[in-house]
């Protein structure tokens, strides 16, 4: 395979011109990628050309006229061999190209720069691993739902899971008298609370907090007797209506929805 020559320069010719800075010219007339030959476009003509020479950068010596296959002669570009100096950091210059880049991409062609995945969700663990309150009746129920849907559990063999499961059905039996003597005690406590609370001291103690209105307000929320006449009736209450007109037109057409309701249910 035949060696790719590095380009250069073979003439030490220069148009004679002040040194060309990449920093004076546009970030998008010139291009410095590293890996990729350096081009520029020429101020003069302003048609892309490459830049040549490993020390001593210059523009690649080219001609002014595009219509050299139709006849025309050669006419040499004022910008030939003009000498370029990079005064300006590759780096960041590269950075706002790629940024130029993308924003001028369309909007459904661009891509973030960094790609977030969604972790995938652990799965769950089994019912022989979680840790919750046991209970006889929750540990009765996995232990025999684990043995009907379990080949490998066979009379007295148990696989891993099925033992670790017989194991905590086990010990729920065994906590079983102390968890039911340790909540007859709490239910004791809760009726003597209640008892304590319920006598004449405390309850005397508890209107005395709230104050004598309120103990005068449960007073009068006493039971009616039958027939008994409310001590809100007199003759400032209305017994009719503001406006009757109103009132019957009202009611006439509640009468006439009523009806239409159960003609169209008939």
């Amino acid at each position: 395979m035949a060696r790719k020559r590095p380009g250069r320069v073979r003439t030490k010719n220069t148009n004679r011109r002040a040194p060309l800075l990449l920093s004076t010219m546009a970030p998008e007339d010139f291009n410095v990628r590293p890996g990729e030959n350096m081009s520029i476009a020429c101020p003069d003509c302003r048609t892309w050309r490459r830049i040549m020479g490993e020390k001593v950068l210059k523009v690649r010596e080219h001609c002014i006229s595009d219509k050299v296959a139709d006849g025309e002669k050669h006419t040499s570009c004022p910008g030939s061999d003009q000498v370029v100096v990079v005064d300006i950091d590759v780096r960041r210059w590269q950075a706002r190209q790629d940024r130029l880049l993308r924003e001028a991409m369309p909007q459904d062609n661009r891509r973030a720069a960094q790609q977030f995945y969604k972790p995938i969700p652990t799965p769950a663990p089994p019912v022989a691993r979680i840790k919750a309150e046991d209970t006889l009746r929750s540990t009765r129920d996995a232990y025999f739902a684990h043995r009907d849907g379990c080949k490998k559990c066979v009379r007295s063999q148990h696989c891993q899971d099925g033992a670790a499961l017989a194991r905590r059905y086990v010990s729920a039996i065994q906590a079983e008298p102390a968890r039911r003597a340790a909540r007859k005690q709490l239910d004791r406590q809760e009726q003597r609370a209640a008892r304590k609370q319920s006598t004449p001291a405390a309850r005397e103690a508890q209107w005395a907090k709230h104050g004598p209105d309120a103990e005068q307000a449960n007073n009068r929320c006493t039971a009616r007797a039958p027939g008994a006449v409310s001590e809100y009736r007199g003759p400032d209450l209305p017994t009719l209506p503001p406006n009757p007109i109103a009132h019957d037109r009202r009611q006439t057409d509640l009468g006439r929805q009523y009806a239409a309701r159960r003609s169209t249910a008939a």
